[in-house]
């Protein structure tokens, strides 16, 4: 087991460690296909879907899908100091959870990193900042955001499934 976490903590930082040596340009390029994937399982989850919970325990379709843009403007923000738009607010606890509430939510998420990203200067991009407790370079806290937004529509492939819908084709390029 311990061999399992190390090998898992060693890929994550070396996926971090890679994302964070992208050009701007190309970490955009990821943001806007992460994006588009993203809408993918959004649409591919019919309305009557998106308060389903595999479990009594974890969240809904929806509320997976407005975490990830929860966490995408806290990232973000820490990244640019720009305030998020939804200020303390919380998306997974405000919006509701209707396919196009949350539709419009994430989808609106992803345009503050991307634009949020952009308004980042180059050099800029290995200043330390300070994200739940740990000091990083921007660079690698976007790398982070990425990770997590990520792993968060991941999760939402078997809620897909256990609904009999086939995911979206992988998104590499």
């Amino acid at each position: 087991m311990k061999k399992l976490v190390f090998l898992i903590a060693f890929f994550t930082l070396a996926c971090s460690s890679v994302f964070a040596q992208m050009t701007k340009e190309q970490v955009i390029t990821e943001w806007k296909r992460a994006k588009v994937y993203t809408k993918a399982y959004l649409d591919a989850m019919p309305a009557t879907g998106y308060t389903f919970k595999a479990t009594p325990e974890i969240r809904t379709f929806a509320e997976q899908m407005l975490h990830l843009a929860d966490a995408n403007y806290f990232f973000l923000s820490t990244v640019s100091g720009k305030p998020s738009p939804l200020g303390k607010a919380s998306a997974e606890k405000t919006i509701a959870q209707t396919k196009e509430a949350t539709t419009k939510a994430v989808m609106e998420s992803y345009d503050f990193c991307i634009g949020a990203i952009e308004s980042v200067p180059v050099a800029d991009m290995q200043q330390i900042v300070t994200a739940e407790g740990q000091k990083v370079p921007k660079a690698v806290l976007i790398a982070k955001a990425f990770e997590h937004q990520t792993h968060h529509r991941g999760q939402t492939t078997i809620y897909l499934r256990l609904k009999g819908i086939k995911p979206p084709n992988e998104m590499l390029f």
